[in-house]
């Protein structure tokens, strides 16, 4: 799967669960379905932490500015903004390219953060299972401190 279809697939993912999240939010407050949020935001939650981590891993890949980075990752607070932000970054050519599994004369590889890139790429496998072990920690993490608002919310 190339960095653009991975980008686009977690970029359309992110907004279909701000639909089930918003939708569970009708639920609970206009018809009393207590769990719809339970369950709407867990899975936006755990779609949200995985968009961001593709937001970096692509970035940096795509050799994005940090400033572009950071927004990619912003763009899933709000709303459906990760569409338009996709379509963005494909108009400009920001998605283009393949994995970048050698290095190259391009200054930035020679950096600590592309090298560790060019690794995991290596070893497609553990880049995976890493990143699922990692948003799966940090989403129970962040059930352990509670929702945004606090448990009463």
């Amino acid at each position: 799967m190339s960095p653009k279809r991975l980008y686009r697939a977690l970029a359309f993912a992110e907004a279909v669960t701000w639909t089930i999240l918003i939708v569970a939010m009708i639920l609970k407050y206009a018809a009393g379905v207590e769990w719809a949020v339970l369950v709407g935001g867990s899975i936006h939650g755990f779609v949200f932490l995985s968009y961001a981590l593709t937001a970096v891993i692509v970035g940096v890949n795509q050799r994005w500015n940090l400033g572009r980075i950071a927004f990619a990752v912003l763009t899933a607070i709000v709303p459906y903004a990760t569409i338009p932000f996709e379509l963005w970054l494909v108009r400009k050519g920001h998605l283009e390219g393949d994995w970048r599994r050698e290095k190259t004369d391009h200054p930035a590889d020679s950096n600590w953060v592309n090298g560790m890139l060019r690794w995991f790429l290596a070893r497609p496998v553990l880049l995976v299972s890493l990143a699922v072990v990692g948003i799966v920690v940090v989403f129970a993490g962040l059930l352990v401190i509670g929702p945004p608002g606090g448990r009463e919310a």
